[in-house]
């Protein structure tokens, strides 16, 4: 199956795609699995597993006080800005994954601090060592090698704000009924990467603009 696990629809506050318009994407780019991770919400997640035919992991971006880290398999909101440690507890207290996006993407303000990553290494399951807006390719490059280094599953995601941007960048893995079942399919996993335009950022930051 093709999993892509990292995007955003309309309930983030950078995206106004609909869910209507991912599940077309993705159903005509061969994509299987989605990780629906809007920005410190899980309210697109859980309609997107209602109304999708496909699988859908219940996640969220949030915002720590020292970047963003990523819940897979969650059930409850998470607050934003709560320290990274404490964003990582919660996470873990409902049974949930933690990935560490975009990790070496200095370019984005959101990305983790360097201290702020080794503090919750020890409870760190998954890296994303490819998104697909990330601009420099060294930055992917710089995550799978701390990937590597301290035997973390790795991960990709199209980081989808617009609809257009999904099918490119995807996992490529067997298919899972459940958490246990998608860490083993995960370590499996082969990660095909593409990168996204520069117009995408714009394109994100336009949607802000006329949310706000």
């Amino acid at each position: 199956m093709r999993a892509d696990l990292h995007m955003h629809t309309l309930y983030s506050p950078d995206s106004r795609t609909t869910l209507e318009q991912i599940v077309d994407r993705c159903t005509e780019a061969g994509i299987d699995c989605v990780a629906i991770t809007d920005h410190n919400t899980i309210a697109g997640s859980v309609e997107m597993k209602r109304i999708a035919p496909f699988k859908v992991i219940i996640s969220s971006e949030i915002h720590t006080r020292e970047g963003e880290v990523i819940g897979y398999f969650l059930t409850e909101e998470i607050p934003k800005r709560l320290s990274a440690r404490e964003t990582v507890r919660l996470i873990k207290e409902q049974g949930g994954l933690v990935c560490v996006p975009h990790p070496f993407d200095m370019l984005r303000g959101s990305s983790i601090e360097r201290g702020a990553l080794h503090e919750i290494l020890p409870e760190v399951d998954i890296m994303e060592v490819f998104n697909a807006r990330s601009i420099f390719r060294h930055q992917n490059s710089m995550a799978g090698r701390f990937a590597r280094q301290h035997n973390l599953l790795p991960s990709a995601g199209s980081d989808a704000h617009t609809y257009h941007e999904i099918g490119g960048t995807y996992v490529e893995m067997p298919d899972f009924v459940d958490k246990e079942g998608f860490l083993a399919a995960l370590k499996q996993g082969r990660i095909v990467g593409q990168t996204s335009s520069l117009w995408v950022h714009a394109k994100s930051t336009w949607s802000k603009i006329r949310k706000d």
